[in-house]
């Protein structure tokens, strides 16, 4: 064989192994390409813009003008001060960590799951820390953090399950971002974290008002927003509740108990079905 067939014979070679690889092109084209938006997505974008033009341009809530609430429960338990509202705070840290363990068997969770429950934990930590000394109002903010990556776990399981994943990935970074800032600014401007929270809710509620999409795990939402309202209920009835019961439990107490239970739902919904793969490993083994 002289140099010029050798030499054709390796071109050959190369365009033939060339081939496949080319073949690989339009399948990665195609991965990255964004599909266009659906309905529901234009809807919850538009409802985003909303809220943060309103955070941004609406008038500034001085929090140093705000009512600091005089929590009316202070006994001290076993050495604890203002230990109703201190020791309430575990059941944050109960629901997280059982929701937490019941991720663990599952793949198919909703977007913001994880979160929402290690939200739980940080806010066990965060409202246990506020309420140890409430008068300081710098300890308010590791109560609002705490809140705030709870909330934004919420919303990221709201819009996965009623308009899309990607949906839920996009709120779960937005509101999570917007949460922590709020939470922070919230020393000097209220305005934000009112937005947020409400704000927030508002769409919950309107998320909760649409059907679960095709395949989602079915998470009760309009649950979880009971629960929600009935704490906001019992914080603002902290003396009531606590004249009510005789000065056995004040309402601010109950509020951290009620919120707390704002993940059962959640975790019931995890637990109402095993994932396909587990299924179909116990099929095997029983076959």
């Amino acid at each position: 064989m002289n140099n010029v067939q050798y030499l054709e014979m390796f071109m050959l070679r190369a365009r033939d192994q060339a081939q496949p690889a080319n073949a690989l092109v339009p399948p990665v084209v195609r991965r990255l390409s964004y599909a266009p938006l659906q309905t529901g997505e234009k809807y919850l974008i538009g409802a985003l813009l909303v809220l943060t033009l309103t955070a941004l341009l609406a008038p500034t809530m001085p929090a140093a003008a705000w009512h600091i609430p005089h929590f009316v429960d202070s006994r001290t338990f076993l050495g604890v001060p203002n230990a109703g509202d201190v020791l309430s705070n575990l059941a944050f840290l109960a629901m997280g960590v059982w929701g937490s363990e019941r991720l663990r068997a599952r793949h198919d969770a909703p977007v913001g799951a994880n979160w929402f429950f290690v939200g739980l934990i940080l806010t066990c930590l965060g409202s246990g820390f506020y309420h140890l000394d409430p008068d300081v109002p710098q300890r308010l903010i590791a109560d609002r953090l705490g809140m705030a990556v709870a909330f934004a776990g919420f919303l990221g399981i709201a819009a996965s399950e009623r308009t899309s994943t990607r949906a839920g990935e996009t709120v779960l970074v937005l509101a999570m971002v917007a949460g922590l800032l709020a939470a922070w600014v919230a020393r000097e401007n209220l305005t934000p974290w009112v937005v947020v929270q409400f704000g927030g809710m508002a769409l919950a509620v309107g998320l909760a008002l649409t059907r679960p999409r095709p395949g989602a795990l079915g998470v009760p939402l309009g649950g979880v927003i009971v629960f929600y309202v009935l704490a906001k209920l019992f914080e603002l009835g902290d003396v009531t509740v606590f004249e009510a019961t005789g000065h056995m439990v004040s309402g601010h107490t109950l509020k951290h108990l009620a919120a707390a239970l704002a993940a059962w739902p959640v975790i019931r919904a995890l637990g109402s079905r095993p994932c396909t793969h587990q299924a179909a490993g116990r099929r095997l083994m029983s076959a």
